[in-house]
């Protein structure tokens, strides 16, 4: 285990990039008020430290066509490792399963899909979804309206009292 002390200068920094990651040093270092050189030795630990996991373009689904999502909930038929593998490096190859989380309770899988309509959706479904090896059993909400959807992680937890700074641990 490995740890990187965050103080509330790095929280600040955080809470920006997530807001836009394509913002220049001098630009975070004016709302944070620390110099460019700092910004960067900072942003730099973040990322050394996985903190900052990765910096992306985040386009709308539905002007590049892809209009249909699905949170589709799936049960294997055996628990075994070889079962759950396989699912898991057959479904990671799959460009249209944005997500796919194991899950404790009626299900073991929540995928989220893409489609660029219902006829598109049916037909990964059917033809690579439900043939996955240990499938048994799908169920899928389609989704109707988006109310809330953020990339942004709530860092308030990690705020201590003025000025002291805080260790987090992570695995390397």
């Amino acid at each position: 285990m490995s740890s990187i002390t965050v103080d509330r200068h790095d929280l600040e920094l955080l809470a920006l990039l997530q807001q836009d990651g394509r913002a220049t040093n001098g630009a975070l270092g004016e709302k944070i008020h620390l110099s460019t050189s700092q910004v960067s030795r900072r942003i730099q630990r973040l990322e050394e430290a996985q903190v900052i996991g990765q910096y992306a373009a985040l386009l709308n689904p539905d002007i590049v066509g892809l209009g249909v999502e699905a949170f589709t909930f799936i049960t294997l038929g055996r628990h075994g490792d070889t079962h759950g593998e396989a699912f898991e490096r057959a479904v990671a190859e799959m460009p249209e399963v944005l997500e796919c989380i194991s899950v404790t309770g009626e299900c073991d899988y929540i995928v989220r899909v893409v489609a660029p309509d219902l006829a598109a959706f049916s037909e990964f479904m059917m033809k690579q979804l439900l043939r996955l090896p240990g499938v048994v059993n799908v169920k899928s909400n389609i989704t109707l309206k988006k109310v809330k959807a953020t990339h942004v992680l709530p860092l308030d937890h990690l705020k201590q009292p003025a000025q002291t700074a805080r260790r987090l641990v992570f695995a390397k």
